[in-house]
């Protein structure tokens, strides 16, 4: 059985992460989404809760699972018997940064290969943070995220909305 994991953060899970993750399942046999906890990383969902809108997301999916990590990313491959990691790249400027990463693991895993794969053309601009910032000023993020998402963000915007007295 071929198993990848698919790391992240996913502060929230976005299409573009749902896009990657279901071309993935082409390759793979089974595909675990890591999500990692960062304690130098602030995330605007708990772990929980991020863990909780994905298994969501991909309910329908029989191979695909969902757990978290801390620590190295390779170290979490070998407990689960990952053989490949799944990346996504977005953009030329994503590409220095993973092409690191992909050598740093290599240096500590070198029996882990790296696969990369090209955001789709109406994913291309996503990220986590745009999704973020456009729900915080209540845009609208129905096209960006998958709907368990979209009424996670909006919940949470509207509550700090409220909080601050900006009804």
């Amino acid at each position: 059985m071929k198993i990848a994991v698919y790391p992240g953060s996913f502060d929230p899970f976005t299409n573009g992460h749902l896009d990657i993750l279901d071309r993935s399942l082409k390759m793979f046999d089974q595909i675990i989404v890591a999500v990692l906890i960062n304690p130098t990383k602030t995330c605007l969902f708990p772990s929980s809760k991020r863990i909780e809108m994905i298994n969501m997301v991909a309910e329908g999916y029989k191979n695909v699972k969902v757990a978290q990590f801390d620590g190295l990313m390779v170290d979490f491959c070998k407990k689960v018997g990952a053989c490949s990691v799944i990346r996504g790249l977005r953009a030329v400027s994503d590409y220095e940064y993973e092409l690191q990463l992909v050598n740093i693991n290599k240096q500590l895993a070198p029996e882990i290969e790296t696969v990369f794969l090209m955001s789709s053309v109406h994913c291309a601009f996503l990220s986590s943070s745009i999704v973020k910032e456009v729900a915080r000023c209540g845009g609208k993020i129905d096209q960006m995220v998958p709907a368990v998402v979209a009424s996670e963000l909006e919940k949470h915007f509207n509550t700090t909305w409220k909080i601050k007295g900006k009804e």
